[in-house]
């Protein structure tokens, strides 16, 4: 499965993880996510889309967390977990370059607890796969995880 799409997924440390998650002003909550531009990499991508997105130009790549098929207008996702460095804040917006000039509001969201609702259908999807890798990798360490309990209760 080739990528067409980088995802950076960052988490906040300590025991009960958060997610690093963005209100889109015409697209509701997304992850960061972008193209994979000719000759790059995923990795290389994912911290481009990172910095282009939220204004986080210091991160490193802690993990490739795999791909996967989006069911969307042909999109293969590949997800990295990102880590910054240095501390993030609770909260702060970022005006792109690109994407028409939007500016995105970012905030951590528990991972027992995501604003699904919020989402379009297709980060819907995508954060109930995640929810499984990270479990299955171990980087959840609370109970069930989030997107066993939002697949087996969601319609969408």
């Amino acid at each position: 499965m080739r990528p067409d799409k980088a995802c950076a997924v960052i988490l906040s440390s300590g025991p009960r993880p958060r997610i690093l998650l963005f209100h889109h002003p015409q697209a509701g909550v997304q992850l960061v996510k972008g193209s994979i531009e000719r000759g790059e990499t995923p990795d290389r991508a994912a911290l481009r889309e990172l910095a282009e997105e939220s204004g986080i130009s210091a991160a490193t790549i802690e993990d490739d967390l795999g791909c996967w098929n989006s069911g969307h207008q042909d999109q293969i996702w590949s997800f990295q977990l990102c880590r910054a460095v240095g501390a993030l804040p609770e909260h702060w917006s970022h005006q792109t370059l690109d994407d028409f000039g939007h500016t995105f509001a970012f905030f951590w969201a528990s991972l027992d607890d995501l604003p699904y609702e919020k989402c379009h259908p297709v980060f819907r999807r995508a954060l109930v796969f995640l929810c499984e890798v990270l479990e299955a990798r171990g980087y959840l360490t609370f109970g069930e995880s989030a997107g066993a309990t939002q697949q087996s209760t969601s319609t969408g």
